[in-house]
């Protein structure tokens, strides 16, 4: 079974930088797109970014866009979240997620286009 591991969650504070990477567990496998969301206890996981992986197609959430970047490595399999000017509310849980199918019943910020998640990394920004 497919499963991806996210890295690189820490503690930062306000307007620093934290890097994520999403890397799948065993052997890779293909698939239409990558998605980041992040969740807060008690709140519903929320979109973040997504890239498709075929021609790199970004999309990204109001809340980061010009801060974060979501790049895809396809040597390595690897999908990455640059976080920039992190804010105190980018706080929580961090998924990676992929969508393998690449159906597009549902939009790629919808967390039922994704059938693959990682476990989570905690990034913390204080203030």
């Amino acid at each position: 079974q497919e499963q991806l591991v996210e890295s690189g969650g820490d503690m930062a504070q306000a307007g620093g930088s934290l890097t994520l990477s999403c890397a799948p567990s065993g052997r890779a496998f293909g698939t239409y797109a990558m998605g980041w969301f992040r969740q807060v206890s008690g709140k519903e996981r929320e979109f973040v970014a997504a890239i498709t992986w075929r021609n790199g197609n970004r999309n990204y959430a109001d809340s980061v866009k010009g801060r974060f970047t979501i790049s895809r490595d396809g040597a390595k399999n690897t999908v990455t979240l640059q976080m920039n000017s992190l804010k105190p509310e980018d706080t929580g849980v961090y998924y990676c997620a992929a969508d393998p199918y690449g159906r597009r019943e549902y939009s790629l910020g919808d967390v039922r286009s994704y059938h693959i998640w990682g476990q989570g990394t905690q990034v913390t920004v204080s203030s």
